[in-house]
């Protein structure tokens, strides 16, 4: 990925561009595996080894605070993140641990901004669980 793409990302939200920063930026828009703090640290620490979870904790804590990413708490056990902030629901397959991205339903979509009993809605959150499609077909292929 182009650091002008990771850097002009992180500038459109108002974020001050660091070398960590952007480690952590540009990881979030290559790897589309809606990770946890714990796995972007282990990734990036050999290459960065003054890097330190509480860095990438708040590094994150500030790209959700400024858009520039999302903070998915789909699984109980563990806070992931997806650096794609446009409208979307998430899948959780409660087999494989893995998350999905889906489209969004449109009323949700349009949810955003209006005024609902005097609230202003800021953020729409969509998570599905249940079993996907290649643990049906390992668990068809074993029957």
């Amino acid at each position: 990925m182009k650091v002008n793409v990771v850097y002009e990302n992180l500038l459109k939200c108002d974020i001050k561009p660091s070398v960590q920063r952007m480690a952590v930026m540009e990881y979030l828009m290559k790897h589309f595996t809606h990770p946890s703090v714990d796995e972007i640290y282990t990734a990036l620490s050999p290459k960065y080894p003054t890097l330190s979870r509480t860095t990438v904790y708040n590094t994150l804590k500030l790209f959700v605070k400024h858009g520039a990413a999302q903070m998915l708490t789909i699984d109980e056990k563990m806070t992931c993140f997806d650096g794609d902030v446009t409208p979307h629901a998430h899948f959780l397959c409660k087999e494989c641990g893995k998350i999905y991205d889906l489209p969004m339903m449109d009323a949700a979509k349009n949810v955003v901004g209006t005024d609902m009993a005097g609230n202003v809605v800021t953020d729409v959150h969509q998570y599905y669980k249940g079993i996907c499609k290649q643990c049906l077909e390992k668990d068809n292929m074993t029957n």
